[in-house]
């Protein structure tokens, strides 16, 4: 704070310790706590992890790796936020927009704030060609954008970001459900874990709905139409 002298010094004295104006717990606390911004250089070592995804309409596989950087280590205010996304693939048709797409997400990591929107962004991209069910688990992706959305979804949730809606009963019961389910079905079209009469969930956008007790019901995200 800046003080404004308009009178002429006199004199002076210096204030010790005891004299100085003490500021509460809380506010010097909340001063220390470092945050998220586009001020915090860059450490030598980060940690992160690294996904692969391998969408069909792609000849080779994408690489996506995370940062994440550690905040106010060692204190209560201790943090890990998302600071930096690199995408490798072979596939050089994708070049452009994989090194634009991996600049202005780690703009906006480090940018600081809530950056779970970008996973809503990412997963509201549709392919104009068509998307496709990924391999392995037979969820329908929109687009390869739209995956990597996913992805980062699925790192968030990792670090803590982001909550996994599902609780603890809800998933029990959708796997007696699934259990229920695999006896009856005989043969599924995508992955072994889902009926073969299910059709796409609306908003996994995975084919894992079914008819149950009256009612249509995912068994992958417990979305129901009954509530």
């Amino acid at each position: 704070m800046t003080i404004k002298i308009e009178k002429k010094i006199v004199g002076y004295k210096v204030v010790s310790n005891e004299q100085k104006p003490k500021v509460a717990p809380e506010d010097k606390n909340e001063d220390q706590v470092q945050k998220m911004n586009e001020t915090v250089s860059r450490p030598d070592f980060l940690m992160g992890s690294t996904y692969k995804i391998k969408p069909p309409v792609s000849e080779h596989a994408f690489y996506i790796t995370i940062n994440d950087v550690l905040l106010n280590e060692g204190t209560e205010h201790e943090q890990v936020h998302l600071y930096e996304i690199f995408i490798n693939s072979k596939s050089m048709e994708h070049y452009a927009w994989v090194v634009a797409m991996t600049r202005v997400i780690s703009a906006v990591f480090r940018k600081g704030g809530d950056a779970t929107f970008l996973v809503d962004e990412l997963k509201a991209v549709f392919d104009p060609k068509g998307g496709y069910f990924k391999p392995g688990t037979g969820q329908y992706m929109p687009s390869i954008v739209a995956e990597i959305g996913f992805v980062i979804e699925t790192h968030m949730k990792r670090i803590g970001m982001l909550k996994d809606e599902t609780d603890v009963h809800q998933q029990r019961y959708l796997a007696e459900k699934k259990a229920q389910m695999a006896k009856n079905a005989t043969e599924e079209s995508n992955n072994g874990s889902f009926p073969d009469t299910a059709i796409m969930c609306n908003k996994c956008h995975q084919k894992a709905a079914i008819t149950m007790d009256g009612c249509l019901t995912c068994l992958n995200c417990g979305d129901s139409k009954c509530g």
